[in-house]
Parts: C-alpha cells; structure tokens; sequence
C-alpha cells in the first residue's frame, strides 16, 4: 500500500467515499488555494440560519432588508442594483438616482488631451513649427499630424501647461480644444 500526502489513508479494500459537510467548511473554501494550517473557526449555526433565511427573501423584500440595514448601521452611500424584476419600476426609481447623483460626484479631471480641430492653410508652416515645440516630433511626423486634422496632439497634459499651447496655437492659426 502506498499513501502520497495529499490522499487520506485508505486501505485497498477501503474505497469509500466521505461527504463534506459544507457547513463545517470555511465561509470562502476553494479547494484550489486552501490552506488547512490556517485557524478559522467554520461559521456559526446562527449565521448558516440568517444566510438559509436571506436566501429565500424576495427582490423587493431584499432591497427593503438593505434600506433598513443601511440606516441602521451608518451607511450614507446608496448603492446600485443592477437586476431588476417585472413590475419593480418603484425599487429601480431609487437607484437610477442614485446613480445619478454618483455621475454628478466625479472627480475633477486633471489629465486632458489636446485635440487640433482646424488650421489656417496659409499658416501651415507656422502650426507645424508650433507642434514640433511642445511635442517630441520631426518634421515629417509633425507635417502628417496636421494635415490629417483633427487630430489629437498631445495626451495627459495638465490644465495650466494645455492653455499655454492652446493660446500659443491659437496665435499661429489652429484651433485646438482641449478634452
């Protein structure tokens, strides 16, 4: 009989198999990375109840359980629901708000792209000069990127540094926007 260290002890007339109590496992067991010298106690028989029982609630009894629970422990951020039943159109109202109010609370940018929309053909020249000043370009490179305007220019430029070459090309004949 051989035994390699991550089979049980069997011997060769033995070949029962044991099943696994789920209960007594670990709340986040996966067979591919568990550790079994790490101690943690398998979950309570009041938390297997409360999780048998927040199984079988509703939708709308679900959502109903997060609003009070939410209030009762502090949580002002309210959250997004992405699923949505037949005749749910009350739940859903609320959290299309919320997602609004979260789309208002962005963060203020501060990485911008410059983007030339236009130029002045008699300028040309003077825009091309321009590009090759704030840019890493040659000549060539900057020549395509005029003439296949509009074109993006530069990327992750702060704001300050994108108003000083906007009014720089703005002087030589070049619309550019900043975005």
């Amino acid at each position: 009989m051989t035994r390699h260290f991550a089979q049980t002890a069997t011997s060769e007339n033995e070949e029962e198999e044991v099943e696994i109590d789920q209960r007594r496992l670990p709340a986040d067991y996966d067979p591919a990375n568990f550790d079994p010298t790490e101690h943690r106690s398998p979950p309570s028989e009041r938390v297997w109840r409360l999780v048998d029982e927040m199984a079988g609630l509703t939708v709308a009894e679900t959502a109903e359980l997060s609003i009070i629970l939410r209030k009762k422990l502090g949580i002002q951020e309210n959250l997004v629901v992405g699923v949505m039943k037949r005749g749910a159109g009350g739940i859903a109202g609320g959290t299309m708000k919320a997602a609004a109010a979260k789309e208002e609370k962005k963060p203020e940018k501060t990485a911008f792209e410059l983007k030339m929309e236009s130029y002045d053909a008699a300028s040309k020249l003077k825009v091309i000069k321009e590009i090759r000043s704030f840019t890493d370009l040659g000549l060539k490179e900057a020549k395509e990127l005029v003439e296949k305007a509009p074109a993006v220019l530069k990327k992750g430029v702060s704001k300050a540094e994108a108003e000083q070459i906007i009014e720089k090309m703005k002087a030589v004949g070049a619309k550019v926007v900043m975005e």
